[in-house]
């Protein structure tokens, strides 16, 4: 079955933390997380349609300057999405920059922005911020949606929980729907076209419409969606996966991650201290190496795979690693 997405961390597990989201057949990139964006191509940073922002500590969203700057004299929209606060942080990084050569003759380059309130689980506020406009601010109304949904596509959505660091932090999980591959050689068989109506008959599957809800194609009438199911269709769960950074060793957020990360094909969850350093862990309010294999482990994840470590243990750069590997594997210690 085909991949929507390719996820792949942005820099090695030492560097800042970021997670690109390439869609393979869509030209589209998302990113979590605004780090160092070295790593990144032009190309790929142009193609992003939406940053998810865990929370604006520098290292976490330091990355913005670079993709403004490669994003400001072409339309396509960029939206952000961050936690409570975020849309003053973005007004106010507007603001620090000079804007007297944009005017209403200029590519019209829009950046949405969005802020998750961890007490009402949704969107609280909105605001739109245009280049032709020298980037003043214009608040939008609130999206409707689900509870801690950020993004619902018809082929996929973005969840968000908040977690305590100190201050608000978003961990963030993406979820496709079902897939659904179309085997040509039976529509061939069947007289039917590949194009368009395709879509439709895949948004009527996922959207669990009956098989005989009839679905029409142009110059063949109309077919049933049961004998599309039966003969052309074949059907996978969809992609699940998670990004956790920063974040305290609670119970609260250990139940928020395991709940937001549960069955995922991957999570990518930090693992800056070894539980040897649990005391500057909870100090800094982060997760060590164990607790992020054993939450793993209680959230049924598939593979886990670990980033945001310390400096401090370069000179054994496997051992986080294997510390989160041996407590994934392992029962549980108490």
């Amino acid at each position: 079955m085909s991949l929507l997405v390719q996820p792949r961390l942005i820099n090695d597990p030492f560097g800042d933390p970021g997670l690109y989201l390439d869609f393979r057949f869509g030209r589209r990139g998302m990113l979590f997380d605004l780090g160092d964006m070295a790593p990144l191509s032009p190309r790929e940073l142009i193609r992003v349609s939406h940053a998810f922002i865990s929370h604006a500590h520098m290292d976490h969203i330091a990355g913005l300057d670079r993709l403004l700057r490669l994003r400001l004299h072409r339309p396509r929209p960029l939206a952000l999405l961050g936690p409570r606060g975020f849309v003053d942080q973005i007004e106010n990084r507007l603001r620090s920059y000079t804007w007297n050569l944009l005017d209403a003759t200029s590519v019209d380059f829009r950046i949405t922005v969005e802020e998750f309130d961890d007490a009402t689980n949704r969107v609280s506020r909105a605001a739109e911020f245009r280049a032709r406009e020298s980037f003043a601010r214009r608040d939008l109304p609130l999206p409707v949606g689900k509870p801690g949904v950020l993004v619902s596509e018809p082929d996929f959505e973005v969840s968000t929980v908040a977690l305590d660091h100190g201050t608000p932090s978003l961990a963030f999980a993406f979820r496709q729907r079902m897939r659904i591959n179309v085997w040509k050689n039976a529509l061939d068989a069947m007289g039917l076209p590949v194009g368009p109506w395709i879509d439709e008959a895949k948004r009527a599957a996922r959207d669990g419409m009956p098989d005989d809800h009839r679905i029409a194609v142009p110059g063949s009438g109309e077919v049933p969606l049961g004998t599309l199911r039966r003969k052309a269709f074949r059907t996978s769960a969809g992609q699940r996966f998670a990004y956790v950074t920063d974040a305290a060793d609670t119970a609260a957020n250990r139940a928020r991650i395991i709940s937001l990360a549960d069955g995922a094909d991957q999570l990518f969850i930090e693992a800056p201290f070894a539980h040897a350093d649990r005391d500057v862990a909870a100090a800094t309010r982060h997760l060590t190496a164990r607790a992020a294999g054993e939450i793993a482990r209680m959230a049924g994840v598939a593979q886990v795979v670990p980033f945001h470590h310390s400096a401090r243990y370069a000179d054994t750069p496997s051992a986080l690693k294997d510390e989160v590997e041996a407590a994934f594997r392992a029962p549980l210690r108490d």
